[in-house]
């Protein structure tokens, strides 16, 4: 049997959109996935620990991304693909479970065939 994928979640504080989507897909039995924020505010901070268990991460936006490559440019970062979901809604809105549902599971069997 094949190892299940470990996915990161990113966002900026960890509390609406990267937390919404670890709620989503928390049972969801073809990868772990674990969520945190950018932000020294965060509920659950960034951490290297988190890259280095993760074989790929979430962001919700271009700049996250650019982020994390400049914060973490010292380890081998696993791919980190962009969901284009901007700061505008709270905790498990029905809008955001459903983008975050369609886009991750799109990449996920698009890119990675799972």
């Amino acid at each position: 049997m094949t190892e299940i994928p470990n996915i990161l979640v990113v966002c900026g504080r960890n509390k609406k959109r990267s937390r919404t989507a670890e709620n989503i897909f928390k049972n969801d039995d073809r990868f772990n996935i674990r969520s945190a924020g950018l932000s020294s505010k965060s509920d659950r901070k960034i951490s290297e620990n988190d890259l280095i268990w993760a074989n790929l991460v979430f962001v919700m936006e271009t700049g996250q991304r650019a982020r994390i490559w400049g914060l973490y440019r010292h380890l081998r970062l696993p791919p980190i693909e962009v969901l284009n979901i901007p700061d505008e809604y709270d905790f498990m809105n029905e809008e955001l479970v459903e983008m975050l549902t369609d886009r991750i599971n799109d990449t996920l069997r698009i890119v990675y065939k799972i």
